[in-house]
């Protein structure tokens, strides 16, 4: 099996942080998003993964290094494609063509998720979806009773399913999607002025293919700060329930509120830190009352308090309760 992660967004709505790193490489819970997504589908699927790919901008030498040392992490080969253009869903995951091939699964790095992996035997292809409030914003499904998708829309106006596409699909037949991807790009076929992964997955129903649709148990977003912090919280709840404290971390006259990850090298002196902080390596948080929050790497903390924030490596906060979304190498004092 190979899985494909499309990543190549410009994450405007995750700036300043997106600004020096790339949106899928923002940790959460002590790891990159797209680690935790590809590691997810690995422990749910018990399939052997030989390749993962990853479809990326420009985002240089180092971010492409970070993808492969996290595929081969896994055990698998990592190989490295570029979208260069933003044209749609099923632009992106032609761009990795050499890699639809057998059995495919497709993850697109702005959520994350819990589900149910296993496969029907009888299907073509798996699309897994979430029953949300507000389908509008979504790629949705109308099933039949069997769970078989009998139609594909894309961000419907007027109410059409609440089931909406989530990002994570299943397809036994690699080159047959590769066929649908190319029709769409050869006959420019555009939905929305883009070309449009659920358009080549109509076409593959039509043509008699058995697409189901599988459940998620829980749907975690990235798209934003405060979203990626209610990620990292609930990661933590599920991964760290009673705490994770590196053993090269000091925590000095402070307290620890679980659910909390204190990365390497840590300082804590005189604060409280916690319910839901993932502190980055060789951090420093003195005087500080910090919660549910994510401070990366490098960053200092002094005398101050911090809620419902993203603090960015080696930035430098000191003062009074307050909600932050604050860049690499940046001060708020």
């Amino acid at each position: 099996m190979r899985i494909i992660v499309p990543m190549a967004g410009m994450g405007k709505r995750m700036r300043p942080h997106t600004l020096t790193t790339p949106k899928p490489l923002i940790p959460v819970a002590g790891k990159p998003i797209v680690q935790h997504l590809v590691e997810d589908i690995l422990q749910m699927c018990k399939e052997q993964v030989e390749e993962i790919a990853f479809v990326i901008g420009r985002f240089g030498e180092e971010a492409e290094k970070q993808l492969l040392g996290i595929a081969s992490s896994l055990g698998a080969k990592g190989t490295i494609h570029y979208q260069d253009e933003p044209l749609g869903t099923a632009h992106a995951i032609l761009c990795a063509e050499s890699a639809l091939q057998g059995p495919v699964v497709v993850a697109f790095a702005d959520t994350l998720f819990r589900a149910d992996f296993t496969v029907d035997p009888s299907a073509d292809g798996v699309i897994w979806v979430k029953q949300i409030d507000d389908p509008t914003q979504f790629g949705v499904v109308k099933t039949g009773a069997d769970g078989v998708i009998t139609d594909f829309v894309e961000k419907p106006k007027e109410f059409v399913s609440d089931l909406a596409i989530i990002g994570i699909y299943y397809l036994l037949d690699g080159e047959g999607l590769k066929q649908e991807l190319r029709y769409l790009i050869d006959n420019n076929i555009r939905e929305k002025g883009e070309f449009q992964l659920t358009n080549a997955l109509e076409n593959m129903k039509a043509k008699g293919k058995r697409l189901m649709a599988g459940r998620v148990d829980e749907w975690l977003d990235c798209g934003n700060k405060d979203a990626t912090v209610q990620t990292n919280a609930r990661v933590l709840e599920m991964k760290y329930p009673d705490n994770h404290i590196a053993s090269t971390a000091k925590v000095i006259d402070s307290i620890i509120l679980p659910p909390c990850l204190i990365g390497d090298g840590v300082v804590i002196e005189g604060s409280v830190v916690g319910p839901h902080v993932a502190v980055g390596d060789h951090a420093t948080i003195r005087n500080t009352r910090v919660r549910n929050s994510i401070v990366r790497d490098h960053a200092q903390l002094r005398d101050a308090g911090i809620d419902n924030s993203l603090i960015g490596s080696h930035a430098h906060v000191k003062g009074r309760l307050q909600e932050l979304s604050l860049g690499d190498y940046s001060t708020h004092a």
